[in-house]
This record gives C-alpha cells, sequence and structure tokens, in this order.
C-alpha cells in the first residue's frame, strides 16, 4: 500500500483560533484517518464546532497548521499557492451544517443539483444523472418533486446528506448532525452516516455530543478538551484508557447513576450544583 494511501486525509498540527481574547483552540494537533469516519467530541462550549469549521476553511485559523493529504491550506499557509489549494480542497469537500440549510422554495430534487449547477461546469445531463443517483442510494427518488416543508425530520436529512454527497467528495464533515433529536432518531442518524460512508467510501468528520451513537458507529474518536486534543483512538482504545479526563467524560452516565442513588439516600448536591 502506498504512503499517500495510509496516510492521513486531512490533519492540523498545533492549530490556534482566538476570538478577540478568548482562546477557543490552543494547540490542536489531530489526524484524521483516511476512508474512516472519526467523532470529535467534548463538553458543550469546548469549540468542536468552531474546529470543524477550520477544518472546512470557513474560519480562518490564527496559528499552526490544517493540512489536506499532507499540504498547508488556507491564505495563512507557509506556501504561497495557500488560497488555490483551499479552493481546490473545498471542491473535494462537502459540509453538512446542523440544521441541514435546505431551501424551502426549491424541490428535493432542485435542492441536491444546487451544488452541481452553481460550483461546475457539468453538462446539464451529467447533473441529472447524479442527481437521481444521489436520491436513489438514499431512497428519496419518489420524493423528488417534494418541499422540505413537505417531509419528515428523517427524511430533510436524508435530503442535506444527498445534496452533500452528489458533488462526490472525498471528505464529509458533520457538524452536530443530531442536534435536537429524540434517542431513535440519533440511531437513525448515525446509521445513515455509516451507511453512506461505506456506500460512497468518503472520509467523515462528526462533531457530536452523542457519545454512545459515536462509540457505536464510528472508527475513531478525538476528545477535544480546554482547546486540545486529550485523546485520539478507537472506540475500544477510548473505552480502555485511564486518562482522567477521558474517564469522566466516557464514565459520566454510571457517575450519575452513583449520584443519584446518593441523592436520594440523603446525600448534598455535588459541590459543582450546590
Amino acid at each position: 500500500m502506498s504512503e499517500t494511501a495510509t496516510a492521513p486525509l486531512l490533519a492540523t498540527r498545533s492549530l490556534v483560533k482566538r476570538f478577540g481574547s478568548q482562546v477557543v483552540l490552543a494547540d490542536v494537533t489531530l489526524e484524521v484517518p483516511r476512508g474512516r469516519v472519526l467523532a470529535i467530541i467534548g463538553k458543550s462550549g469546548t469549540g468542536k464546532s468552531v474546529l470543524l469549521k477550520c477544518l472546512a476553511g470557513v474560519l480562518p485559523h490564527d496559528g499552526g497548521e490544517v493540512l489536506f493529504e499532507g499540504r498547508p491550506l488556507g491564505a495563512n499557509a507557509p506556501e504561497a499557492s495557500g488560497a488555490e489549494s483551499l479552493a481546490a480542497f473545498r471542491r473535494r469537500c462537502s459540509y453538512l451544517f446542523q440544521g441541514n440549510a435546505l431551501l424551502d422554495s426549491l424541490t428535493a430534487w432542485e435542492n441536491v443539483a444546487l451544488p452541481l449547477e452553481q460550483a461546475t461546469l457539468l453538462p446539464k445531463a451529467e447533473i441529472r444523472l447524479r442527481v437521481s443517483e444521489a436520491l436513489h442510494r438514499l431512497e428519496l427518488e419518489t420524493d423528488a418533486t417534494r418541499y422540505p416543508s413537505q417531509m419528515s425530520g428523517g427524511m430533510q436529512k436524508r435530503l442535506a446528506l444527498a445534496r452533500a454527497l452528489v458533488t462526490r467528495p472525498e471528505i464529509v464533515l458533520f457538524d452536530e448532525p443530531t442536534a435536537g433529536l429524540d434517542p431513535l432518531r440519533r440511531n437513525a442518524v448515525f446509521a445513515l452516516i455509516a451507511h453512506a460512508q461505506r456506500e460512497f467510501g468518503f472520509t467523515a468528520v462528526v462533531v457530536t455530543h452523542d457519545l454512545p451513537e459515536a462509540l457505536a458507529s464510528c472508527d475513531h474518536l478525538a476528545l477535544l478538551d480546554q482547546g486540545r486534543i486529550r485523546f485520539s483512538g478507537t472506540p475500544a482504545e477510548f473505552a480502555a484508557t485511564p486518562d482522567p479526563v477521558v474517564a469522566s467524560f466516557r464514565d459520566s452516565p454510571a457517575a450519575l447513576a452513583r449520584d443519584i442513588a446518593a441523592l436520594r439516600a440523603g446525600a448534598a448536591l455535588p459541590a459543582d450544583l450546590g
């Protein structure tokens, strides 16, 4: 197997992102394995979505590097071609927004066709073929003429994914794809991502709060804590690591059960809630 095939598709080195005096990402070094699903987890407010936006080039970073296939991206890359490299990366990447970002004035077919019409020079026949294929693979071909407002939440999620995949990206970035969903729908979305990744073969980065679902469906996990990657590895390695920060995050359901049992026995509230 070639070095290119085994090297991480996307990576960061000592990435820094500030908003004024607030340092959100202090020193993030991360590798995204090629052809795998990586979940970025962590507490609320730790900068997971900020990291994803920096990976996508939506937000400029203030220090360090974002690398695609080993080459720095963005205007602050050392090469003069950084901006051109970022443009090329964006053509090979899709970003699935937290709220789906579907256009209610367009039908399902038109929503999926939009990125091809706006960002490519493909002939109309090829666009029709690709849109039909994407809708078929995500079981939406009979809903092509419906508008997003006429679809269920799960169908809208599938439609947003069809639109993200119609450009045949090499990497797809998911920003909280299960935000606001009940447990059954969360399971369905993670199953959809895993199925689509096997079907299309892309590399995926998923920002999520949903640890059990991420452990069950993702190949790798990275825990962001205090602006740094505290852990990066497989679900089995995550389950086995003795790191106290990882353990507190991993074992929080068991800790909650112990706290509830103690409260029912008459104990005082935990110090961080009292």
